[in-house]
């Protein structure tokens, strides 16, 4: 049996399958001593059962192979669609309400008006998330940049395309981790960096069908701001309320790295 020290991580790995076989006895008798560890492995086991019944077939589709299309050194078009800043508020809300079990809970955060863009979607559920977690201090991310191995592995199978972490530090950001989050119909993951100052930006990515555009995206009034781009197959914003040309140049690299990725 091992004797090592079990910890949450633990329990996200032994429910995708990652637990070594050795630990397994010494993770079982972890949970029996600890009965909120197995009231949380039961309700991730119930959350990601319902993600795996809600988008069955999804992780089998192919990674689309018109990702090298993506205009690799292109400053985005600066394209700023005003939305009030209540709606803001109320995605925020509702994004917490069912993310905040562990993101595990599928749900769409698509509630503007019909004519709303994809691009809007995109944004607004970047920003959304952004508001959310990145005031977070304990629990801003589910997965630690410690464990970034595990976390890139989890992401990528998540959101059902290969998700390489992008290196931020020649722009002053460190990763501090990600989570798995809810986006329409589909599900997103979100990486959170942060700087010296803690001042902190985020990565959205998830999958975009049919769908091309880059821009970026404000609120009315003060707050965040998306810099975007979809392809076909996928979406990818960073959010944060840095100037616009630092945003943008920081947007660019996180997103050529991405795409380096993706493909690689």
């Amino acid at each position: 049996m091992s004797g090592r020290d079990f910890t949450e991580r633990d329990i996200h790995m032994a429910l995708d399958g990652e637990l070594p076989g050795e630990d397994r006895a010494g993770y079982e008798a972890w949970l029996a001593a600890n009965p909120d560890m197995q009231a949380r492995r039961t309700r991730y086991a119930g959350d990601a059962e319902a993600l795996r019944s809600a988008f069955a077939g999804v992780l089998d589709e192919p990674v689309p192979a018109r990702l090298t299309r993506a205009a690799l050194g292109e400053k985005p078009v600066v394209v700023e669609r005003k939305r009030p800043r209540w709606w803001l508020a109320a995605a925020a809300t509702l994004l917490l309400a069912v993310g905040g079990a562990g993101g595990y809970v599928a749900a769409s955060l698509g509630g503007g008006s019909h004519d709303d863009s994809a691009q809007d979607q995109l944004a607004e559920e970047a920003i959304a998330a952004h508001v959310v977690y990145a005031a977070e201090k304990r629990h801003a991310v589910e997965v630690p940049a410690s464990d970034l191995d595990h976390m890139e592995t989890w992401l990528s199978n998540r959101i059902g395309m290969k998700l390489v972490a992008p290196n931020l530090s020649d722009d002053g950001f460190q990763l501090v981790g990600g989570r798995l989050l809810p986006a329409g119909g589909h599900r997103a993951a979100m990486l959170l960096y942060e700087d010296a100052e803690g001042n902190r930006i985020s990565l959205f990515v998830t999958t975009e069908p049919a769908v091309h555009g880059k821009g970026i995206y404000a609120q009315s009034g003060e707050g965040p701001r998306a810099v975007y781009w979809l392809d076909k197959g996928y979406g990818c914003a960073v959010v944060g309320s840095l100037p616009d040309n630092r945003l943008s140049e920081v947007a660019k690299r996180a997103y050529e790295q991405l795409i380096a990725g993706m493909i690689s």
